[in-house]
């Protein structure tokens, strides 16, 4: 038996490189590498240094020709751009790969790593790497040099609620915090009876004021004033001022609606307790716990105002409280709350604990109220009203107390508050006693009413501990579930991962 020998493999020959002399494959040009590389650069027209402008106070870059955009170093967006800067002179080659070379955060510098392929010589295929340096520039952008004037604006948004208490303020920052609609703003003014927001233009404040109207009852007019204008170009500049007034009823108010309004919302009685205001006002009655929203179209064609003002709350104790089963609706009655129960309580002002005189009231804080608990509350028996739907109401309808919200040890309270919230920065004149109480009862009512709480940011305080519930006397507090870590980036090992990019 014969084998047959298996063919040879053909092998590929070397030829000598037409400059050196070296054995090498053989290629379109008939030069090696070196050679190849040596006398011809396919980086040549590709500039090697650059600069790009950078912003510090928002520390955003210029993408030519006037377009500020926010990068991360190292980023993706911030890769583009560079190239962006090089793009008509990559026309002419391939770019195969490109990424960044670690620099200092503050060296000022950016350096990228381009390969790149073009033909050359006969066919012959040449890959390159090289390195493109950027210097970073400072320069400021127009939104920074409005802000730092202060005095340049185009549109001012002048938010007012004609009342004493500001919690609806205080409720309204917390939304416009956690919607982050205070970031196109160049300054926030606090003046005694509301907020001012400058912006530089008109869109800006146009969408603060439709998000106002979606989250607070308000109404908003608007008006411009011809500043400046160019008869030869027909350009014309203007500064626009919108007037964004909110009803002027806070959380906690005693009101008296008007007998249309009262009877068009279910035959409801005219003293009501306003328990929330959010996109509307929520009323309920103390006496039959019915509720009601009221949107602020509706208030503007039935204005009401509160009866008192925060200061004029008196603590009382109970007495005795009797839980009333449910009553039956009468004929249009509309909806009662289930988070309520209604009581019939007899109730003693603490500054009268020295007489026999007592208080027969209807509450609807029947599920949290027990007798020797303190509770604040309106005295409308003796008292002067000013109010021309109180007046011309019967004596026997009107209710000796209005009882608003259980009393807790406040000091106690703010001992123990392990969360906080976050505020906006704006030019104000100083908090004084009063701004401070206001602010504390804002940060109550959140631990009490979980739907405020819900469209609210709470941050965890780390500087107070968290206490056992063995010695809690029954005053509402926030779950640590309802918290948000409050974010702080701090340096790593490079030195710069929260750092700011350029230090002078």
């Amino acid at each position: 038996m014969e084998y047959l020998a298996a063919p040879a493999a053909p092998t590929q020959g070397s030829i000598l490189c037409c400059h050196c002399g070296v054995p090498i494959p053989p290629n379109p040009a008939n030069m090696c590498v070196g050679c190849l590389r040596a006398r011809v650069d396919i980086t040549e027209g590709i500039p090697k240094q650059l600069s790009v402008s950078f912003c510090k106070q928002c520390e955003r870059y210029l993408q030519p020709p006037g377009t500020w955009i926010q990068c991360a170093l190292e980023s993706r967006e911030l890769l583009a751009l560079c190239l962006k800067k090089i793009k008509a002179s990559l026309s002419k080659v391939r770019l195969i790969d490109a990424g960044f070379i670690w620099t200092e955060p503050h060296s000022k510098r950016l350096k990228l790593k381009l390969t790149v392929q073009k033909e050359v010589i006969n066919g012959a295929v040449l890959q390159q790497v090289f390195v493109v340096e950027y210097l970073i520039q400072s320069q400021m952008c127009e939104d920074c040099h409005r802000i730092e004037a202060k005095d340049f604006w185009k549109a001012v948004v002048q938010v007012r609620q004609k009342t004493l208490h500001k919690k609806t303020f205080y409720y309204l920052e917390q939304l416009i915090l956690k919607h982050r609609l205070h970031q196109n703003t160049l300054r926030i003014k606090e003046i005694h009876d509301g907020l001012d927001f400058y912006y530089s233009s008109k869109q800006h404040a146009q969408k603060m004021v439709d998000f106002l109207q979606c989250t607070v009852p308000s109404r908003s007019k608007s008006s411009q004033r011809l500043t400046s204008h160019d008869v030869h170009s027909n350009v014309y500049n203007y500064k626009s001022t919108f007037s964004v007034e909110i009803v002027p009823v806070c959380k906690d108010n005693v009101v008296c609606l008007s007998p249309k309004l009262a009877q068009s919302l279910g035959n409801m009685s005219q003293i009501c307790v306003c328990i929330r205001v959010t996109s509307t006002v929520h009323l309920i009655d103390p006496s039959t716990l019915q509720i009601a929203e009221i949107d602020g179209n509706t208030y503007w064609r039935h204005p009401f105002n509160s009866l008192f003002n925060p200061k004029q709350l008196e603590e009382f104790i109970v007495m005795d409280i009797n839980r009333v089963q449910e009553k039956k609706k009468p004929a249009g009655a509309g909806t009662r709350s289930n988070k309520h129960t209604l009581a019939e309580a007899w109730v003693k002002k603490t500054s009268e604990l020295n007489t026999d005189h007592q208080y027969f009231c209807c509450t609807h804080l029947g599920h949290i109220l027990n007798p020797g608990d303190l509770v604040l509350g309106f005295d409308l028996a003796n008292c002067n009203l000013n109010d021309e739907f109180v007046n011309k109401m019967s004596p026997h309808n009107v209710p000796d107390v209005v009882l608003i919200k259980k009393s807790y040890d406040r000091a106690k309270r703010q001992h123990r508050r392990n969360w906080k919230l976050k505020e906006l920065e704006r030019d104000r004149e100083g908090m004084d006693t009063d701004d401070e109480r206001q602010y504390q009862d804002f940060l109550e009512d959140l631990e009490e009413d979980e739907a405020i709480r819900k469209n609210v940011n709470i941050y965890r305080n780390v500087d107070v501990p968290v206490e056992s519930d063995t010695d809690d006397d029954g005053a509402p507090r926030i779950s640590l579930a309802e918290m948000l870590e409050d974010l702080h980036i701090s340096e790593d090992a490079t030195g710069g991962e929260g750092a700011n990019m350029m230090t002078e």
